[in-house]
């Protein structure tokens, strides 16, 4: 079906063309097609999507999600058969991953926000396949989510900043409001702050709330030092002997706003009409509003503009040679500000596109009188690709200066085009993104059998799904949430449409996405127009796949679980045809297999739980005792980074009152009594202290990472400290200190693992179930241990003491020592399934407690029949006003779609 399209319209743009250069254009397009087409079918490019219950969660709650993955045309990918799900904090430090199973494409997963490891803070998830890693990870799903504390909760706390310019530095007003959980202000309070740059103290001092429970500090960084990642931390005095801590992320950024134009096709051409895109952006990343004028070097006014959406927005420009044009931009706050636009050239050639049409993208290729005359009758081609497979080519000759053509949307799938022109040679030379939205791919009904409920009544619901009017096939999942407990801002989400045809082909931040997909109308349609000129998007370039250098692959796709190695003698020589044998004690699961010629082994496609230990033997081999097993790492991306930093939420307490408020109740039960200190002897765990060598460190870490940190999903101490130990960046073989790295030093941290000084790699040689502590050490205030190894910084490894216990014979004491031939550890297995509870009410019965869940259905597991319908039952919560429906999904044809419903209880 592909290619009888791109024949179409290869044969109806010909008209264009004289026989002769037929066969030779015919050699140059068909190359660029080949060439491609190898891309998508070597390269397929996956896509995954989560789909959560709720936007946002506080602490001790339950992160409820459905993992979607797809290919080419939206379609559920046959290739990837896990998927990997992140949690990261806003420091980039990796909180959780859990590993799951796609069946048919989908996986159910959760997370439990658990007391121990998580605090109030913005979160980002991360989700994807390893097929994924082989390219950017910049096309990874991620999204922000604010996290909440309401169980051990003191203080309610507001933020706001104000930066200007002082003295080369920049100086930082913040006002903090404090109140109690009664709401009620905390004025004339002591408060003892402190400013955090890059996990050092950079300043600290003391005041007092005013009586709007107003402390201001001010912070003024030094010429060359803005504090780019700090931190404010708060001890507030609320009661006397009681203390309670508030803290704030500080990142100093001039009040600098950046306008950026782009000239579409990709520059600006002397003598033709020129479409330019524009884009107001503030250092936070947000869009600015502004109108503003065109001037030339004379000071001639050639038009107004205005942004519209987001800061976006176009003008039109008919450059003169010779000429230098500028952008006067007036800002709401009356400020003003010049740029320069792009300078234009003497001769080119562009793509222009309308794209108001329902049906087709209007094109047009024109061309200034200069490169006209130099290549009039030369051939041109247009080939457009969506996710790297090509729906669309066509063929010219330049007999004129305009050339236009209507390119049929039914030809693609929804998402983001790459319309791009080439010359005779096949050299790229323009280039245009458009966007194609099928709004009636599939539309789905949700119906209630009531438009009114009651609390605790029983409610029946159907979901009808239909593409192109027929019964649909699909596999869907349902949230709805009470909307008074958990407010949404719909242009803020993050859906499955937002995601998979926007958002996941664009890099770089892309502001409310969803605002193009909700309500649409011809205003969205062209602010997403505004879009597709200014974001950038480059899955790959033509230039490299012409000259054959694709992107390398060093991952397949993931069909299973599998756990390799390579068996050796202690000379090092690989063992051929070694018996190798796998079990998981406890469980019924275990493989045999057989070691090919060079040692290697494969045990493919295993079930293994999550923290299940694993034992992998080779005891049954002759010559046992004097083999080797030598396990496999894992391939893993690198270290997160929150592309949408700009959704991080300042104020969560104010943001999120209605939720958390809801939650202190919810979750009363679980709030932590006071300390009752009794005197006695502590017990002393290890650390650093216990060691001579280390003594001179302060006592005190920078960062103290305990073992549970490491607790499920950690099988190689080493890949878990590249990301866990905050402050350091591991390069090559050596950690650094990350402020020191980034300004250039390369001096390593030294490692001690129980005081003994090691390289970065030993680390593996601890087993994670051994681990105490680690203790990270970004600076060496006396230079004791810096001097005497050479290094700058200590990052000290802590294993847990060996009981006190009875003799053992020699017998036992072999027993216990590590095999070589036989290796235990707990590799990242499979998550635990769980059910979303789901209570069920008998009607007029009188409640024993208050039923104050939020989220009051999820289902995960929707599946439609032949006739398109499935239909579902739940109970309602005890909350009134208005209750939110969420379904989205995919059906067997690549049609994605989302409904929302409300029902009303009362």
């Amino acid at each position: 079906m592909k290619s009888t399209r791109i024949l179409f319209a290869i044969v109806i743009f010909s008209a264009f063309l004289s026989q002769s250069a037929f066969a030779q254009d015919s050699v140059v397009l068909n190359n660029i097609l080949t060439k491609t087409k190898r891309l998508a079918e070597e390269q397929p490019v996956e896509k995954v999507y989560l789909h959560f219950d709720k936007p946002y969660y506080a602490v001790a709650d339950t992160m409820w999600f459905k993992a979607y993955v797809t290919t080419e045309q939206n379609l559920p990918s046959p290739w990837s058969k896990i998927v990997y799900v992140e949690v990261w904090n806003a420091q980039d430090s990796l909180m959780q991953t859990v590993r799951l199973p796609l069946k048919n494409s989908v996986a159910n997963g959760n997370i439990a926000l658990n007391m121990q490891n998580y605090k109030q803070g913005n979160y980002y998830v991360r989700a994807y396949t390893l097929w994924m890693i082989n390219f950017s990870d910049a096309y990874f799903f991620t999204k922000t989510i604010p996290i909440g504390e309401a169980i051990d909760k003191q203080l309610i706390t507001n933020i706001s900043f104000n930066t200007e310019p002082s003295d080369k530095g920049l100086k930082t007003t913040a006002k903090i409001q404090f109140r109690d959980m009664s709401k009620k202000v905390l004025v004339n309070k002591t408060v003892n702050w402190r400013v955090l740059s890059n996990y050092d103290v950079y300043t600290k001092g003391k005041g007092t709330t005013d009586q709007n429970g107003v402390l201001t500090v001010v912070i003024t960084s030094k010429p060359g030092e803005i504090i780019t990642k700090g931190d404010i931390i708060t001890d507030i005095s609320i009661a006397e002997k009681e203390i309670a801590s508030a803290s704030f992320k500080l990142k100093q950024t001039a009040s600098d706003i950046d306008v950026q134009f782009f000239p579409e096709g990709g520059q600006l051409i002397n003598g033709i009409p020129n479409q330019v895109g524009f884009k107001g952006i503030k250092t936070s990343g947000l869009s600015v509003d502004f109108k503003g004028s065109l001037v030339d070097d004379t000071g001639s006014e050639l038009t107004t503009f205005t942004s519209s959406y987001a800061g976006m927005g176009s003008l039109f420009m008919t450059p003169e040679a010779g000429k230098s044009y500028k952008a006067k931009i007036t800002f709401k706050d009356g400020s003003i500000k010049t740029f320069d636009l792009p300078k234009a050239v003497d001769a080119g050639i562009s793509l222009q596109i309308t794209n108001s049409n329902a049906e087709f993208i209007n094109l047009k290729v024109l061309a200034n009188g200069p490169y006209f005359e130099a290549y009039k009758d030369k051939g041109f081609f247009i080939v457009a690709q969506s996710t790297n497979v090509v729906y669309y080519a066509a063929k010219a000759e330049l007999k004129n200066q305009v050339i236009t053509t209507r390119i049929p949307k039914k030809n693609f799938p929804s998402g983001v085009v790459q319309i791009t022109l080439f010359n005779d040679k096949g050299d790229p030379i323009s280039e245009r993104l458009s966007f194609v939205l099928h709004q009636d791919a599939l539309n789905l009904a949700v119906k209630t059998d009531l438009p009114i409920y009651k609390p605790r009544q029983k409610v029946k619901m159907t979901l009808d799904a239909k593409s192109a009017g027929l019964p649909s096939l699909g596999n869907f999942s349902i949230s709805v949430i009470d909307e008074q407990k958990v407010p949404v801002d719909e242009n803020s989400e993050t859906t499955i449409l937002s995601s998979l045809l926007l958002t996941s082909d664009l890099k770089g931040y892309i502001e409310k996405p969803n605002y193009y997909f909700t309500k649409t109308d011809e205003k969205k349609l062209a602010d997403l127009d505004k879009l597709m000129l200014t974001q950038g998007y480059r899955r790959f370039t033509y230039k490299d796949i012409l000259a054959n250098k694709y992107p390398v692959v060093t991952i397949a796709p993931e069909e299973g679980i599998a756990i390799t190695g390579t068996l050796r003698d202690r000379t090092g020589m690989p063992i051929r045809k070694g018996a190798m044998r796998l079990m998981v004690p406890g469980k019924p699961i275990s493989s045999e297999t057989i070691t090919t010629n060079m040692g290697v082994f494969r045990f493919q496609n295993l079930n293994i739980p999550d923290s299940s230990e694993v034992v992998v033997s080779a005891k049954y081999n002759a010559n046992a005792a004097n083999l080797m097993i030598m396990l496999d790492g894992n391939p893993s991306p690198v270290a997160g980074k929150n592309i949408n930093v700009a959704d991080e939420v300042a104020n969560i307490d104010t943001v999120l009152s209605s939720y958390l408020s809801n939650s202190q109740k919810q979750y009363r039960y679980m709030k932590t009594l006071k300390t009752v200190e009794i005197k006695g002897a502590a017990i002393k765990k290890p650390s650093h202290a216990d060691h001579s060598a280390l003594s001179s460190l302060s006592m005190m870490p920078d960062h103290l990472l305990s073992a549970d940190r490491f607790v499920g999903g950690c099988n190689f101490l080493l890949e878990c400290l590249k990301t866990m130990a905050t402050g350091m960046t591991f390069d090559t073989e050596n950690f650094y200190v990350s402020r020191d790295f980034n300004q250039g030093g390369r001096t390593p941290v030294q490692v001690f693992i129980n005081g003994n000084p090691v390289d970065a790699r030993d680390i593996n040689s601890v087993n994670v179930t051994d681990l105490e502590s680690v203790e990270v050490f970004l600076k060496d205030d006396l230079g004791t241990v810096d001097r005497a190894y050479g290094t700058k910084g200590v990052l000290v490894i802590n294993t847990k003491k060996a009981p006190v216990g009875k003799k053992i014979t020699k017998e036992e004491l072999m027993n216990m020592l590590p095999k070589n031939n036989i290796v235990n550890f707990t590799p990242m297995g499979y998550a635990k399934e769980r059910e979303f509870y789901s209570p069920k009410y008998i009607p007029n019965a009188i409640p024993t407690s208050s039923d104050l869940r939020t989220t009051i259905y999820w289902n995960p597991k929707l599946m439609t029949d032949d006739n398109g319908n499935i239909s579902f039952e739940f109970f309602n919560a005890d909350g009134r006003g208005s209750y939110r429906a969420v379904v989205e999904g995919f059906d067997k044809n690549g049609n994605i779609g989302r409904a929302v419903y409300r029902y009303t209880v009362k």
